[in-house]
């Protein structure tokens, strides 16, 4: 928690947990994107906010940057993220650059070049929402499983926007 306080300035309240687990047996390609979704306590209109769609019972809509450079994401990692277990990739600064469309990503994937995230077990990796992200599958059974927890400033994100616990 202390970790998300000093990234984002103060307060840190969790609001999303979720539980990755990649191996030779669950194994998958995560192409470059940006984690612009976030869940919402109620659906609302406005301006650069959606589409919306719905995941385990609650509204999500895609956010605009401003509400995105709310959040980050703290990932602990319960085995050792290594170059043959499908370690996330990224795109340095790219948390930078607002929220992208798939072919402005593939442009600064290209332009910039990326880098693998290799954690040890127990180690913990630090994320914006924004930052152009992507895991290539596993080449060994070895696991490679990741508490990825977001934290924001603060649940009501404006006035009628409040995130949701997810």
């Amino acid at each position: 928690m202390v970790l998300a306080q000093t990234e984002l300035g103060g307060e840190a309240v969790p609001f999303r947990a979720t539980l990755f687990e990649k191996s030779g047996k669950a194994n998958w390609l995560v192409v470059w994107h940006q984690d612009t979704a976030l869940p919402i306590r109620r659906p609302f209109e406005q301006a650069g906010w959606g589409p919306w769609s719905e995941k385990a019972g609650l509204p999500y809509a895609h956010a605009p940057a401003w509400a995105l450079s709310r959040i980050v994401a703290l990932r602990l990692h319960l085995d050792a993220s290594t170059r043959e277990n499908g370690p996330l990739r990224v795109v340095p600064g790219s948390q930078t650059l607002g929220v992208l469309t798939d072919v402005e990503i593939k442009s600064v994937v290209t332009g910039r070049g990326w880098l693998e995230c290799p954690v040890p077990k127990g180690g913990i990796l630090i994320m914006r929402p924004l930052l152009i992200h992507s895991s290539s599958k596993a080449l060994t059974d070895a696991p490679r499983r990741v508490l990825h927890f977001e934290y924001s400033d603060s649940l009501l994100l404006a006035p009628h926007i409040e995130l949701a616990i997810a």
